[in-house]
């Protein structure tokens, strides 16, 4: 069976989804509707549920495995599903919430193998102390943790896959420019989003924490990394370099930096953060696009559609 987001206008579905996200709203003439965002291993789609009361509100949240019937249809540029037929799935069914859940292409095992060698590349004893115990303090969430809730790398074990990714790039630039510390570079890419765990729910449903809400992984990182730097009566530059390439990792203070990058190693994280994000996001939408076609819009990229080459 295809995955739900390979489907094209006009196609008919009937499968499981889960349900990742469930809001209620009301329409121009007062009438309430559902809108979901539902998945399976292949992404994502959102669709509406019309005419909507009290008990759909409860049978049909966040983290429910359904049933669906309907139709893809083209909703401004962006496949939607419309909903014909909808129920819950049946304990005898025998389908899973992991059945349904995006991932990695890659086992997060190889990934977070491929992560540790980059360790070894890390000279500076400070660093990579503070790297080293920052890492194992969160491993077991580092390995299924998506890194966002929607667009780039949000899928079970997408925070590993972007760290991963980021770190093949940075080795290459590295390569380049021998003028950028590495040290600097590894340490600061394998730390700059491991916030994330703290701020978002989990792979499932993925959602903001309180603290996520309130504080943000930039923030809680840079926490982070000075309580670990206590613990391990760590004291110099190195700790506040650290905390200098998470806090400017998203380049400008409108996209949610508190501080510009002011050291070359944090301008070339915040370029690197952007190209791995960005061509995650393109790849999985050309991926589910025919050769001679356009993809759907994609909002984080100025709400532009990309044409699919035939060559």
């Amino acid at each position: 069976m295809k995955g739900i987001t390979r489907l094209q206008v006009g196609e008919q579905v009937d499968q499981y989804l889960l349900i990742k996200e469930a809001k209620k709203g009301v329409t121009t003439v007062g009438k309430p509707f559902m809108s979901l965002i539902l998945q399976d291993r292949s992404g994502d789609i959102e669709a509406k549920l019309w005419d909507t009361n009290e008990e759909h509100e409860q049978t049909y949240r966040a983290q429910v495995i359904v049933r669906v019937g309907g139709e893809i249809h083209d909703y401004r540029g962006k496949n939607q599903l419309r909903i014909k037929q909808i129920r819950v799935a049946r304990p005898d069914e025998n389908i899973q919430i992991s059945d349904l859940l995006p991932t990695s292409s890659i086992p997060k095992e190889q990934l977070y193998e491929e992560l540790t060698q980059f360790f070894f590349e890390i000279k500076n004893p400070h660093i990579s102390r503070i790297t080293r115990h920052l890492i194992k303090k969160h491993q077991e969430s580092l390995m299924i943790y998506p890194a966002a809730s929607k667009n780039h790398h949000d899928y079970a074990s997408g925070l590993l896959d972007h760290v991963v990714s980021m770190l093949r790039l940075s080795k290459a630039i590295c390569e380049l420019y021998p003028t950028l510390n590495k040290d600097l570079m590894y340490a600061g890419i394998i730390l700059h989003d491991i916030g994330k765990v703290i701020e978002l729910t989990g792979p499932v449903g993925t959602a903001y924490t309180v603290e996520g809400n309130l504080l943000g992984h930039i923030t809680i990182m840079v926490n982070e990394i000075g309580q670990a730097a206590k613990e391990l009566n760590i004291e110099g530059e190195e700790v506040m370099l650290l905390q200098h390439l998470v806090l400017s990792h998203h380049g400008k203070e409108e996209w949610g930096s508190p501080k510009k990058p002011m050291i070359q190693e944090a301008e070339i994280l915040h370029y690197i953060d952007n190209i791995d994000a960005k061509m995650n996001m393109l790849t999985r939408a050309l991926d589910k696009t025919n050769p001679g076609e356009f993809t759907e819009r994609l909002f984080p990229l100025d709400n532009r559609s990309f044409y699919k080459p035939l060559i």
